[in-house]
């Protein structure tokens, strides 16, 4: 018999803020983290702005041995870890490590890291590199950390899973619960991919935003007609996700319940939608459908909605024809429009906020949408966040290489 999934610990490192009820408020309130990039010169580029993680201290959270040896990603992960096992007052029982389980999840992995050793090898100063290097780009590693950190010996994977791995991590997750593979599960993703290799790399992709450098507030503009690019960013968010009876039995708080989980595949390109929508469609439909509710019951989405032209118009087109008639019924908002693009973090970090969303009945707003594009005509509660008290909320992420995301979460009703 399949079993009740609940999240009762989350944990989250953003570019608003270092923890999740202050990222929570600033992203109901409208603010943007999105700034002008200081890790490194990018006076040549043509995007010079990014949602950088400001005001983060790793020596809160780790010691000076494990910041040395990992990277700014792991560093991330692991502090939205214990945040998350403090918020979910988690300790695991003597007898039950095997049935607690992680699975983590990135985009970029450990490319800061790979970068300064590699301006090492240029110098001609190999053996300075560091010998930890090989475990870092063994980005899998980060889940075993994260392991460490709590005892957790049970199901164990690490997903690289671009845009969408996050979502995956958590959706993976739900089903390890459902089907009784494990009690708890600590699910989440991290990247910190400011760096200059990898945002010339986009900078020479032409895909991130180039026309806003001086109002880097203004330059994630998701369903607004004049974006033009997304916003690279860095972060992480953890949730711990429990068996609803564990969850009882331990006593512990319930934000919000995962009903539902969908995963496809475009099989067209390696960065841009399929244009007709077909697999985002399907992909909301199979979580849907495992959720057991109709289309109809859906009250608001936590939208990819990545501020470039085609991911924006192929996500509404999809929504549209999911959907159908109540289609402009239905709340739509983009956290990246305050947050930008957290890579393998973000399908995570916008989980968190549906959460959120669902236990408190506020829908984050959809910021600098001035002038919404004629194609992407839906409510995107544009500007300021709304009251409504939700009950289902569907969150989506879609990511290169085509792999699409989406998750169903329901407000806690007992």
């Amino acid at each position: 018999m399949a079993r009740r999934v609940v999240i009762t610990g989350m944990g989250a490192v953003t570019p608003l803020a270092v923890g999740v009820e202050e990222s929570w408020k600033k992203l109901c309130a409208g603010e943007s983290g999105i700034k002008k990039i200081t890790q490194f010169d990018a006076s040549s580029l043509k995007c010079q702005v990014a949602g950088e993680v400001r005001d983060f201290s790793a020596e809160d959270f780790l010691n000076r041995k494990k910041i040395r040896r990992t990277d700014r990603f792991v560093h991330f992960l692991l502090a939205a870890t214990k945040m998350a096992l403090e918020d979910g007052q988690l300790e695991i029982d003597s007898g039950e490590e095997y049935r607690v389980g992680v699975i983590a999840a990135t985009a970029i992995g450990s490319c800061k890291t790979f970068e300064a050793n590699h301006e090492l090898i240029l110098k001609g100063l190999m053996r300075n590199v560091t010998p930890y290097l090989v475990i870092n780009l063994s980005a899998n590693t980060a889940g075993g950390e994260m392991a460490s950190m709590c005892g957790a010996r049970g199901p164990h994977h690490f997903l690289q899973e671009a845009c969408s791995a996050g979502t995956n991590a958590i959706g993976l997750g739900f089903k390890t619960i459902k089907y009784g593979e494990a009690e708890v599960m600590i699910v989440g993703g991290s990247d910190a991919g400011i760096s200059s290799t990898l945002m010339a790399s986009l900078d020479n992709l032409g895909a991130i935003a180039t026309s806003w450098n001086d109002q880097p507030h203004r330059s994630s503009r998701p369903f607004d007609k004049e974006r033009n690019g997304f916003v690279s960013s860095e972060g992480s968010g953890v949730l711990i996700l429990e068996e609803l009876e564990h969850a009882r039995a331990r006593g512990t708080k319930i934000y919000a319940e995962i009903l539902g989980y969908g995963s496809t595949c475009d099989a067209y390109h390696a960065v841009a939608p399929l244009p007709t929508g077909e697999s985002a469609l399907k992909c909301m439909e199979l979580s849907i459908e495992e959720a057991g509710i109709k289309p109809e019951e859906i009250e608001y989405i936590n939208a990819h909605g990545t501020s470039t032209v085609a991911n924006d118009e192929t996500e509404t087109l999809a929504i549209k024809n999911l959907f159908g008639p109540r289609v402009k019924e239905i709340m739509i908002s983009a956290n990246k429009s305050m947050i930008g693009h957290l890579w393998g973090a973000a399908g995570a970090v916008e989980g968190i906020f549906t959460a959120k969303s669902l236990q408190e009945g506020i829908i984050p707003p959809t910021i600098n949408l001035d002038e919404p594009d004629p194609k992407c005509d839906l409510d995107y509660v544009p500007h300021q966040a709304r009251r409504s008290d939700i009950r289902l909320a569907l969150s989506n992420s879609f990511g290169f290489g085509g792999i699409n995301a989406s998750l169903v979460f329901k407000k806690y009703e007992g």
